[in-house]
């Protein structure tokens, strides 16, 4: 199948950027590149929206107010018969359902749903006709553990086809952080720096993190925790991290954009998420080199193997979560161990990698 007939329109109606936006941006930057007609529609002043400005890659704002917007469906639909589009990937829930909408108007395209969170489909009668709609060509699961979620939850297999997400292992290699970088934060050169990277959003479980650090500097004095991300409950834990004594020994970033820097001057990674679809935070932590302490649940153990490039704690249980963080603090060799296999699984999740198997995706689809 030639390049040149796989016109493909990614859809992304989120206004901010996490780890979905992240990976529609790789998928589509790749997908130019390689010389696809590949092109975003995305909601006006979105963070996806600024950029592909800012690289000059192909877009479309249409304003999307939610899942069921009839007058955005029409204004895609007459977009993709305009420019002959044969693949709409739709890279969220809501996009999920816009492409349905998309598709009552314009049935030549095939759609592509993502799903990327390792949460049931909701019970109403709305969500399942979503999910087992036969105007879905492929459901793309970025875990087998979603996978298998959907497969429990009546979706047949035939429909679904497991794509992990990957990241761009080196695009830290060139990162060099100050020696003063911590110094810069508030921290003491001689601190142990545990970090971690995820939207402050219910199922990363930052209560179950801040407790369990809590227990860690009950134990150990000279170490802080540094929080990248935000998101709705921002605030709450910040007030929690006051309440328990921790606001001075915790570091609360907001949204950066420049994590290799902090990436690089961590001593430890961790996760303490109760659901996770896969993870893609800790892949850019695995190709730094960090040791890894994560939760058991979704697809991490995808990503993490239990003694060999990280350790894995049951979720929502900080005393197990802290005494795996104390344990690494104090044993450099167990680290060390963990460190060098990160780099060398980090390979096998490779965003090229990625965007290979969503490039025979769209062949079959197109051959079939």
């Amino acid at each position: 199948m030639a390049q040149e007939k796989l016109n493909i329109l990614h859809i992304d109606p989120e206004k901010k950027w996490r780890g979905g936006q992240q990976q529609v941006y790789y998928l589509h930057e790749a997908l130019v590149k390689k010389g696809f007609n590949s092109t975003l529609i995305c909601n006006p002043s979105s963070e996806l929206q600024k950029k592909c400005n800012s690289n000059n890659l192909p877009f479309k704002t249409i304003l999307m107010l939610g899942e069921i917007d009839i007058i955005s469906a029409i204004r895609i639909s007459q977009f993709c018969r305009k420019n002959k589009i044969s693949i709409i990937h739709s890279h969220s829930a809501h996009a999920i359902t816009i492409g349905i909408l998309v598709k009552l108007f314009y049935s030549k395209v095939k759609l592509i749903a993502v799903k990327r969170v390792d949460f049931p489909i909701k019970k109403n009668i709305f969500s399942k006709i979503k999910y087992n709609n036969k105007r879905i060509d492929k459901i793309v699961c970025i875990s087998e553990f979603i996978k298998s979620v959907l497969i429990n939850d009546g979706i047949s297999e035939e429909k679904l086809l497991t794509i992990r997400s990957g990241v761009d292992i080196s695009k830290f290699a060139n990162v060099f952080p100050d020696s003063d970088f911590k110094v810069s934060l508030g921290v003491k050169k001689d601190s142990f720096l545990i970090g971690t990277v995820a939207a402050f959003a219910g199922h990363k479980d930052y209560p179950n993190l801040i407790n369990s650090f809590r227990e860690v500097k009950d134990k150990i004095n000279n170490v802080t925790l540094c929080c990248i991300g935000d998101g709705p409950i921002f605030e709450n834990i910040k007030k929690q991290a006051k309440d328990l004594n921790l606001e001075k020994d915790i570091i609360f970033t907001g949204f950066r954009i420049d994590i290799g820097i902090f990436l690089k001057s961590f001593d430890l990674f961790v996760l303490a998420s109760k659901k996770e679809g896969l993870g893609t935070s800790l892949i850019d932590a695995m190709a730094v080199g960090l040791p890894i302490v994560s939760t058991n649940t979704g697809g991490i153990p995808e990503l993490i193997k239990n003694g060999e490039n990280g350790i894995l704690v049951d979720p929502q249980n900080p005393t197990q979560l802290a005494n795996a963080i104390i344990d690494l603090i104090n044993n450099s060799d167990k680290r060390n161990k963990l460190s060098e296999n990160s780099l060398r699984y980090a390979n096998e999740f490779s965003i090229e990698t990625t965007i290979n198997k969503n490039i025979s995706l769209y062949k079959s689809l197109i051959d079939a």
